[in-house]
């Protein structure tokens, strides 16, 4: 029958012309006979009363006329209908006609929702448009509530309104919605039932009509029951799960349905459309781009994880080239598909070969367009005139309410060829579709888009998404009326929608992708449904509809209908996706459909350049070019480390940076940069590779002494003053919101204040990140009080949303009331908003500060908006001028595990790394918190807790102590000072009491730094004291004046100029020492020791001291080492280049040191004994001159004996240093006549000659000198003329000493041997020493005198007196033997020789003579009982005191390292030890293993020392504690009596009645008044002493330890490993014990971060969600929210295990060199760390280990499926290595087997790949260059390769380490630094992503 058209303009002569159009087109394109013979279609509308008709093929169905036809879709049809979609659309009327409901499902794209579409225009159905996200609830189906007038009541919703209206319920996105959602609609789907919330039931036609025909209407409405229509019919549209990733449907669900497949169109059908659209493109580029999408949408790109290609979008990409015919096709694909940052390597790989084959790749040469003129055509469109390489092309685009700004009049934007372009291409896109910019932080994204909205004159709306954000916070928000009602409010986005403005939406990769698919219709089909039954359409569709229905604006309004303004376009702003992340990877195939993608990449130099001196004029172009060579050197590289530095220094953060230095131009570079990357917390290999790269753009840091200055903060005439900056006072409008603090200035914090500042006069945010406990808060505070800034204070933490952020929703009177948070607060007032413990919260929720701090614009959820400029709006905040933020923020990373706001937000704000103080400003803060609190306690505490914040930044420890605790254990001993500091640091480390392995690190450094935890009063472990002999006159020294030529001669004087050689200048090197104090178990004479850096073979010759500086020489090389006595650094300087060492030994030369003084300080004379050679070195700059100081020095010396052999050696020079502060020394030759005088600060040598040879010289003072004849020992005084001017003379005068015993009696005098000096003191004793040694009071020049004979001599006149001289003695019984024990380690017999070492000091302010002695020159008997072994020494150090009259001997530890040399040492010393005064009272020792000790000895010194010690530990009095409660009874003290006495002695408190009560009054007891003497009856205070509870008894301990015993024993049965074997092994495991705790405590934090509970929404139980407050108003029951488990979404990638391959050198050489540095030992421990620390975390991390060696490069340890469960399976791996190493063939295969590591790593599977290389460097011997490893090591930038050099000879590590990627290789020089290196590894790059 042929179709007639009855009336124009119903809805049958709508639905007829479509028909025909589609049969017409079909018919043209010659399908219309295939189409009607294989469906028989025909159209037919018949006017009758019953309806029209439309047929497809044999099926026909008959059209009513819609009551809403507002709702049937309008404009859906296809102008060219393929066969494909004809056959989708009889196969719904089929199901429709069954009255089935249907499920289209297929690939991402709007191809099904277009079909229903279509069906349902073609039926004229009216339509019930559901968009299901995860936030849809039940209520979004059935029914909500709403409030009218005070009364709730039930408003229907989509699904109830379809079935009772008859309408179609098109149901989009089930896979989003979450489970147990959609089953309300089972039973509606069903049987057409559904119980409604107000009471009512929907019930099925049929049975309705059932019921009716027995019922009346009336009675059935009173039942609440509700007809059903039989035209309800449901469409389902939705993606396949789990190809894609969401829900699976629920099988009830899924079985009411009837499912159809929509794939994409069939290609014919695709190219016949392509062709229609891009008449002007070639038909084979059309093919090749076809074909190039239809690949990607194949089964076998999905199966390498890769997402469908957007076939849809081809229209879009067609209309483009049908414009730009000469455009790039792989350009245009990548807006398309933009695999370069969405795919791996593979995928990349794939798409490119795809690129190739289908013959879409152009030339290299890059095609440039830009946009040359803009021209208003209309009030929303403009002609854009775009220059290309084929020419201008002009199009008209879409654009906004103003008029359109030519693109080069731009003021603010600085336009580069690269943006030019990237504009012009955002153009081309606007022209077809919505648009979506990725780029990384900070890369001018967002300066883009507002240059692209100003170009098209479009107004601006900006959305910042973030991830808990919801359908309704993008579309809809209820709100109350004035009056209570409840309305709904339009968001910006649908505002902006009908206003035609741009909107942003920035940050779409943080929003999921559940909730953002509320939007598709929106951007694919410009229609949208919302929350209160508004429908928005496109505009074209809707001025349809107005024409059609002849309905008016007001009137389609009124139906809730609304157009979507043409103009309306979205920019959508992302970061790029990390390609094959469960968590990152946002960019998925749903996504792909929604835009055309432009990726922002990063400038180049020398745009970036131009951008930055454009926006910041005066800074120089030599900081712009070095911070450009910084940023881009970082961007360039394939190490993952420096990129993700390079995402710290983006282009904003570049002009940051920039601004300040023009503004503040003596800054340092290098601390702008660091303080950007904020690099004090950046992982250890992240600061190197920072540190390395800096160094490479030739960045330098200032010197410390630059940096501090003399901070002061002063205010003056209203002016604040900061160290250098200066800002006026501000006028606070409410000064109680100004904070007031206690402060206590530091040097430190004030540089803190000063740089927050410079950024706060910028204009900037700021933003502090620091460890717990810094001062974060305090610094802030102090600064806002030094301003007079008041401030608002924030708090976040883990459940701080953005609507708590900003606005605080309560009930008031029925009506929802928003109260301002203080951050809307701070807006509106100008305040300092002060946000502290940001990383608490969640970024996604931090993230919306991006908007405030960087356009001053926020939305807020009550409707308001903040805005940065002025604006008479309804609803606007202004934000005032003055606003600021500051953040608080603790450090990213480990242990604080927060979010990571830095590096989310990090780039927006100024920011600054806020440190615990240093020592020195630390120290100067505690004095004021605790001012009596003795300065050693608290040096104690500082040095302490700066080596534990050391050990926290190494990961040794995992808790980082802060200044915060310091302060409170000061102020504890302030207020308390009786108690211990040992104690009272309990306070602080008690968390970690059951932590055995930390407690034990924790005592180790509190011994170490001498807080002696742990230690008992009574622990004084003191030298025995033994009585000294009496005290004798001995005998005189007669001082001869006159006589013969033998009494008195003259030695005449020579002076010339010293002839100086040089300077060369040596290498100064500091070195950190680990200094330990030796009293904090016991207390002994020992008050610290540490160990200075040298090796076995070196040998220690001199040591010396100058004030508390200690110098020690070493001669095997000769190296001078120079520390400080409290210092925590040495610097030593080695000499080979001035004494070579000779390679047979044949001279060894021997130095002695002579510090200077004055003005010379920090300088030395170095004097080597055998050639006579002198040097003045300056140790502050290493110069190093050569003073000629004899004549004959320059004679060749000849070299031919050891210094050390036992043989005669020839004679030595001499240095005599006692006068070398005043810089003078004197040096002769042994066995010599002449004396050489050197004064240094003049530069003059004097030589004296003298009539006699010496043997020695004393400097007895300054114009005296004792001198010692070589063969008769006697001795002579040499002095200055008496009678003359010392100036004018050259001579000086001898006399001779007559040295006569005490007479004996009769007048005779027997002589005496001569003693021979061993150390004269330079000074006198004080007379008050002088008469203790005297037992008499006496005044009276003196000296001291040491022999071999006795204890000590004073000579007593001597030697300013010329009258004989009184010498008295402390005899010993038998003198003191030369000559060495016999060594136990080496043998060899005792030398009896004079050493070159006397070592005896005397110490005048103590009245001490020191000498060290061996062990067989000391009374073992009388000071060791017969039952104690003696302990092994390096000496006994004889302390003679005189004012005690004892002697006492104190043992010297022996060296933990003994050199075979010290076996020769002879004639060095008789002991292992040297021995040096101080300045402080005490003497220094130095062993021969470089081992220092400082010695207490000085009596008063050592009571005093104890005295403070004994403080530290805080002594118990043993008495019992007390409580005692005082209370007023009211009542008065009568007569004081004893009271009665209680036979049965029952406790009494008060009633003046009982003896021995508490708190009574009058009678004896205790607590009360009044009464005649306390009296304890024994009520209550009964406590054992601290020392019984220590002591657990023996039987406990015992039967613990076998309990231990027997467990371990059955434990090694179980596994079946001897007893031996668990020795072997412990011996590895225990050296890295302290390493793989703190690996697991780290594994362990991070899993249990990784199992935090998330926020459940729409909950019945739980929390009330403030943001369904008025869901709670009207009584909806899914109004709470609760922590859960949040599992993840099907289809979304599955979390990988990251994978570890450990690659150890098992070769010849690791076993030929363990001997030599135990590196196979640490190897293998290193190996050990790894098996244990991973145990039980296999499902996170993958691992295996393979060997390498001259057998082989892939030698199997560990296989990843097998790893070692246990002790014996462990150790079997250990043997194998060591087997391996010990028999295996010489070769390397180092190189080869890294790069089969890297090759087989990049096959397998994981979130992220590492390998690490433990090599030894050898690689040269094998021929393997450097450059060789280096590219095979950074191969795949997929595999974090590190590798780990063994220090080998020379600087082959070195070598290889300088060609390898910072960060990415070390240098194990001691082999035992190589499990620390692995656990840094671990613990920065593994861990920090885990």
């Amino acid at each position: 029958m042929p179709s007639r058209i009855v009336c124009k303009g119903t809805a049958a002569a709508i639905a007829a012309r479509r028909i025909r159009t589609i049969l017409v087109t079909l018919s043209s394109k010659g399908e219309w006979a295939r189409f009607a013979k294989g469906h028989n279609v025909q159209s037919k509308f018949i006017n009758t009363s019953t309806g029209d008709t439309v047929k497809i093929g044999d099926l026909s169905y008959q059209l009513k006329k819609p009551r809403r036809p507002e709702l049937v879709p309008i404009n859906h049809m296809m102008d060219a209908l393929p066969q494909t979609v004809a056959r989708h659309l009889r196969w719904i009327m089929q199901k429709d006609l069954l009255g089935q409901d249907v499920f289209l499902i297929g690939p991402p794209g709007p191809l099904r929702r277009s079909i229903a579409m279509q069906y349902l225009e073609l039926t004229k159905r009216e339509v019930e448009y559901v968009a299901l996200t995860r936030d849809t609830t039940e209520t979004d189906l059935k029914q909500r509530r709403e409030i009218k007038a005070g009364t709730a009541f039930y408003v229907d919703q989509c699904a109830v309104r379809a079935a009772i209206e008859g309408r179609i319920l098109v149901l989009e996105g089930l896979e989003k919605a979450e489970r147990n959602v959609l089953p309300v609609l089972n039973n509606l789907l069903e049987n057409r039932e559904m119980q409604l919330e107000d009471g009512r039931f929907l019930m099925s036609a049929q049975r309705y009509d059932k019921l009716l025909q027995e019922h009346t209407k009336e009675e059935l409405d009173s039942w609440k029951i509700v007809r059903v229509s039989e035209d309800f019919r449901v469409i389902a549209l939705g993606l396949p799960v789990p190809r894609y990733s969401g829900n699976p449907l629920d099988p009830p669900l899924r079985s009411r349905f009837q499912a159809r497949d929509i794939y994409y169109l069939p290609f014919k059908d695709q190219l016949e459309t392509l062709y229609t659209i891009g008449p002007n493109v070639a038909a084979q580029r059309v093919s090749q781009l076809l074909s190039f999408a239809t690949t990607l949408c194949s089964q076998e790109s999905a199966s390498l994880a890769m997402p469908d290609f957007p076939v849809d979008n081809l229209r879009s990409a067609v209309k483009i080239l049908n414009l730009f015919p000469k455009l790039s096709l792989p350009q245009l694909m990548q807006r398309l598909y933009p695999y370069h940052i969405m795919l791996g390597r593979e995928g990349r790989s794939a798409v490119e070969g795809l690129l190739h084959r289908f013959e879409l790749v152009d030339s290299p040469k890059s095609q440039v367009s830009e946009v040359v003129n803009l021209e208003s055509v209309s009030t929303d469109r403009t002609a854009v005139t775009i220059s290309t390489a084929g020419g201008d092309v002009r199009l008209q685009v879409q654009s906004g309410a103003h008029l359109p700004r030519p693109s080069p009049m731009s003021t603010g934007f600085i336009r580069t060829p690269t943006h030019s372009n990237l504009l012009a291409e955002m153009m081309q896109s606007h022209f077809v579709k919505d648009i979506c910019l990725i780029g990384a932080k900070g890369c001018g994204k967002s300066v883009i888009v507002r240059e692209f909205a100003e170009m098209l004159g479009y107004t601006i709306e900006t959305m910042m998404l973030y991830q808990d954000m919801t359908a309704r916070d993008l579309l809809q928000q209820r709100y109350t009326l004035p009056n209570g009602d409840t309305a709904w409010r339009a968001s910006p986005l649908v505002s902006a929608a009908q206003e035609g403005k741009l909107v942003i939406l920035d940050g779409i990769h943080r929003i999921n992708l559940g909730t953002l698919a509320v939007l598709s219709r929106l951007l694919h089909d410009r229609e949208l449904s919302l929350y209160d039954g508004t429908r928005l359409l496109r505009w074209d569709r809707y001025q349809t509809l107005k024409q059609e229905l002849q309905l008016s604006d007001e009137e389609l309004q009124q139906r809730f209908v609304f157009p979507v303004h043409p103009s309306f376009r979205v920019v959508a702003l992302a970061e790029p996706p990390v390609a094959g992340s469960s968590t990152n990877q946002w960019l998925g195939p749903e996504m792909l459909t929604m835009f055309l993608f432009h990726t922002v990449s990063h400038l180049a130099q020398a745009e970036e350049a131009a951008i930055i001196q454009g926006m910041v004029p005066h800074v120089t172009k030599a900081a712009v070019d070095q911070l450009l060579q910084l940023s881009h050197s970082l961007r360039e590289t394939n190490d993952a480390t420096a990129q993700s530095l390079a995402t710290l220094l983006s282009t904003r953060q570049l002009l940051r940076i920039c601004r300040r230095i023009s503004e503040y131009p003596d800054e340092s570079i290098a601390h702008a940069v660091n303080k950007a990357c904020l690099s004090r917390f950046l992982p250890s290999l992240a600061r190197t590779a920072l540190e390395k790269n800096l160094a490479d753009c030739s960045i330098k840091k200032l010197a410390p002494s630059a940096i501090y200055q003399n901070y002061m903060c002063v205010v003056k005439d209203g002016i604040l003053t900061i160290g250098q900056v200066s800002i006026p006072l501000y006028n606070p409008d409410e000064k109680t919101k100004v904070p007031d603090v206690l402060f206590y200035e530091n040097t430190q914090h004030m540089m803190v204040m000063e740089d927050m500042l410079k950024d706060f006069l910028l204009g900037e945010h700021l933003l502090l990140v620091g460890n717990q406990g810094v001062g974060k808060n305090k610094i802030v505070d102090r600064f806002l009080q030094l301003m007079n800034r008041p401030r608002e204070y924030l708090q976040l933490h883990r459940d701080t949303t953005v609507q708590t952020l900003t606005l605080q929703p309560s009930v008031r009177d029925g009506v929802i009331v928003y109260e301002d948070s203080p951050l809307v607060k701070a807006v509106k007032m100008g305040r300092i908003l002060v946000i502290d413990e940001a990383d608490k919260a969640p970024t996604n929720v931090t993230c919306i500060l991006k908007t405030l701090v960087e356009d001053g614009a926020m939305i807020l959820a009550d409707g308001r908006r903040i805005v940065s400029e002025a604006a008479e709006k309804p609803n606007v905040i202004v934000m005032h001028q003055d606003f600021r933020m500051i953040v608080l923020a603790n450090r990213p990373g480990f242990p604080f595990l927060g979010n990571d706001f830095f590096g989310a937000l990090g780039d927006i704000f100024s920011c600054h790394a806020v440190d615990n103080p240093k020592a020195e400003a630390e120290l100067a803060m505690l004095k004021r918190y605790g001012p009596d609190v003795t300065e050693v306690i608290l040096n104690k505490l500082v040095a302490a807790f700066g080596e534990l914040r050391t050990m926290a930044d190494k990961g040794t420890i995992t808790y980082p102590y802060s200044t915060r605790e310091v302060v409170n254990i000061v102020k504890h001993l302030q207020k308390f000072p009786d108690e211990g500091l040992a104690s009272t640091v309990q306070n602080v480390f008690d968390f970690d009491t059951y932590n055995k392995d930390t407690r034990e690190v924790l005592i180790t450094v509190l011994h170490k730094h001498g807080i002696p935890i742990g230690a008992k009063p009574s622990s004084v472990h003191l030298a025995k004291e033994l009585p000294l002999p009496r005290c004798k006159m001995s005998g005189y020294w007669k001082i001869n004046q006159t006589g013969n030529a033998l009494h008195k001669l003259l030695c005449p004087t020579e002076s010339r100029k010293i002839d100086i050689k040089g300077p060369i200048f040596l290498h100064v090197q500091p070195y950190a020492i680990e200094r330990h104090e030796s009293r904090a178990l016991s207390f002994t004479e020992e008050h610290a020791h540490w160990q200075i850096p040298m090796n076995e073979v070196n040998i220690v010759c001199d040591v010396t001291t100058a004030k508390d500086v200690i110098f020690v020489a070493t001669c095997n090389p000769v190296s001078i080492y120079v520390m400080k006595e409290r210092a925590n650094m040495l610097h030593y300087v080695e000499l080979n280049e001035i004494f070579p060492r000779t390679a047979g030994g044949v001279w060894q030369p021997l130095v002695t040191i002579a510090p200077l003084g004055g003005p010379l300080e920090g300088q030395v004379i170095l004097h080597e004994e055998e050639s006579n050679t002198v040097l003045h070195l300056d140790l502050m700059t290493g110069a190093a001159r050569r003073l000629a100081v004899t004549p004959n020095t320059e004679e060749p010396v000849h070299r031919s004996s050891k210094w050390w052999s036992n043989k005669d050696s020839k004679p030595t020079f001499k240095m005599c240093t006692e006068f070398s502060q005043q810089n003078w020394i004197l040096f002769y030759k042994e066995n010599g006549n002449q004396l050489e005088v050197l004064d240094v600060l003049e530069g003059d040598v004097y030589t004296i000659l003298l009539p006699i040879n010496v043997n020695a010289v004393f400097l007895v003072a300054e114009d005296r000198w004792l001198l010692i004849e070589n063969k008769t020992n006697k001795k002579f005084l040499l002095t200055k003329p008496l009678h003359m001017d010392a100036e004018d003379s050259g001579v000086f005068q001898l006399h001779s000493i007559t040295e006569e015993p005490h007479s004996r009696g009769f007048g005779l005098s027997s002589g005496l041997e001569t003693a021979v000096p061993q150390e004269i003191s330079s000074n006198q004793l004080s007379a008050v020493n002088l008469s203790a040694v005297l037992d008499q009071k006496i005044v009276s020049p003196n000296r001291l005198f040491c022999d071999a004979c006795c204890y000590g001599r004073v000579v007593v006149g001597f030697p300013d007196l010329m009258s004989p001289n009184e010498v008295y003695t402390f005899e010993r019984h038998t003198p003191l033997a030369e000559g060495r024990d016999v060594d136990m380690f080496f043998g060899g017999g005792r030398h009896t020789g004079t050493p070159k070492r006397i070592n005896c000091v005397t110490l005048l302010t103590a009245n001490q003579i020191v000498r060290a002695l061996p062990s067989s020159q000391v009374p073992m008997a009388d000071i060791y009982p017969k039952d104690i072994t003696p302990p092994m020494t390096a000496a006994y150090l004889e302390v003679t005191d005189f004012n005690s009259k004892k002697v006492k001997y104190v043992p010297v530890p022996r060296s933990s390292t003994v050199s075979p040399y010290t076996a020769w040492l002879s004639k060095l010393s008789d002991t292992d030890v040297l021995l040096a005064p101080l300045s402080s009272g005490g003497v220094v020792t130095v062993d021969m293993g470089g081992y220092i000790r400082l010695w207490e000895t000085g009596l008063e010194n050592l009571q005093r020392s104890l005295l403070e010690w004994r403080r530290m530990i805080g002594e118990e009095d043993g008495r019992p504690i007390q409580i005692t409660t005082q209370r007023d009874s009211g009542l008065d003290v009568s007569a004081p009596k004893h009271g009665k006495v209680d036979p049965n002695n029952a406790p009494h408190v008060g009633g003046n009645q009982w003896a021995g009560g508490t708190g009574g009054r009058d009678t004896a007891g205790l607590g009360g008044k009044g009464g005649p003497y306390r009296l304890d009856a024994g009520h209550k205070v009964y406590q054992i002493s601290q020392m019984e509870k220590d002591a657990v008894p023996d039987d406990i301990r015992k039967a613990a330890r076998e309990m231990g015993e027997k467990a371990f024993k059955e434990r090694l049965k179980e596994i079946e490993m001897s007893e031996y074997d668990a020795a072997t092994y412990k011996r590895f495991s225990k050296a890295v014990h302290r390493q793989v705790q703190s690996l697991r405590i780290i594994l362990d934090s991070l899993q249990a971060k990784g199992k935090e509970r998330q926020w459940l929404k729409n909950q019945v139980l739980g929390d009330l969600d403030d943001s369904k407050i008025i869901d709670g108003l009207t009584g909806e029951k899914s109004i709470y929210k609760r922590r859960g488990e949040l599992e993840p979404e099907l289809g979304t990638p599955q979390q990988k295990p990251k994978r570890l391959r450990l690659l150890v050198d098992v070769s010849g050489s690791m076993y030929r060199f363990n001997g030599v540095d135990g590196r196979l030992e640490r190897s293998m421990e290193a190996v050990c760390m790894m098996m244990e620390a991973l145990e039980n975390y296999e499902h996170k991390f993958k691992y295996d280990i393979v060997g390498h060696s001259g057998d082989g490069f892939d030698i199997e340890l560990v296989r990843s499926d097998k790893v070692p469960k246990n002790n014996k399976e462990r150790l079997k791996v250990l043997k194998n290595m060591h087997a391996h190493a010990q028999f295996c063939m010489s070769g390397d295969y180092t190189l080869e087997s890294t790069e089969y590591a890297m090759q087989e790593l990049a096959r397998e599977e994981a979130d992220e790949h590492f390998l690490v290389v433990l090599s030894d460097a050898n690689l040269e011997r094998y021929g393997i260059r450097p450059a060789c490893f280096a590219s095979v090591l950074t191969s795949n930038p997929q595999i974090n390769a590190f590798a780990v050099f063994i220090g080998s000879l020379g600087d082959q590590a070195e070598r290889l380490q300088r060609q390898l990627p910072s960060g990415r290789s070390f240098i194990a020089m001691d082999t035992k630094e190589i499990p620390q290196i692995l656990q840094q590894i671990f613990t920065s790059t593994i861990l920090s992503n885990a």
